[in-house]
């Protein structure tokens, strides 16, 4: 099948790149961007490993058509932290004791990031419904929702919350 060319918008800067029709974001990330911060987990969309960020929502890489993309903005892992400095989330997610193995963490970093876009105080069932979609195979979320709490706090000023329910 022959490759088109297209231009798409990753992490604020536009990218050139020949793919096929069949293609979906997550290949053309990894293997044409080199952009391996994004993991590939089910390739079902079950998972959430694969969460990029597209028009500031978290869209799963593994089953978004590339050529659905030609009009948006991607952001991915990569486009996080700003040289040496970690974002909040980031760093709350290492102090917290977010991760264990660190597979699921990209996904969920982009996932609370749309999430603390668009809401910088949410309460802990508007950050399970946001991770719900993340799976993590090695912890039981409760450190997860710790980074979360804590790097919401930092952005927006203020002293993290205790858990609360909504």
């Amino acid at each position: 099948m022959p490759k088109r060319l297209i231009t798409l918008d990753v992490n604020g800067a536009p990218r050139e790149v020949a793919v096929r029709p069949h293609d979906v974001l997550l290949d053309v990330l990894r293997e044409n961007l080199n952009l391996i911060g994004t993991k590939r987990g089910c390739d079902m969309g079950t998972c959430g490993c694969c969460t990029v960020l597209k028009d500031g929502r978290p869209t799963l890489s593994c089953l978004t058509l590339v050529l659905d993309c030609t009009e948006s903005r991607i952001e991915t892992i990569e486009s996080v932290a700003r040289g040496t400095d970690l974002d909040p989330i980031q760093k709350h997610w290492g102090s917290e004791g977010g991760s264990q193995c660190g597979f699921c963490t990209p996904g969920f970093v982009m996932t609370t990031r749309a999430l603390l876009r668009h809401n910088p105080s949410p309460n802990d069932d508007e950050i399970c419904s946001a991770i719900a979609g993340n799976i993590c195979r090695c912890t039981g979320y409760v450190k997860i929702l710790a980074a979360i709490r804590a790097a919401a706090a930092e952005i927006r000023g203020t002293a993290p919350v205790e858990p609360t329910r909504g």
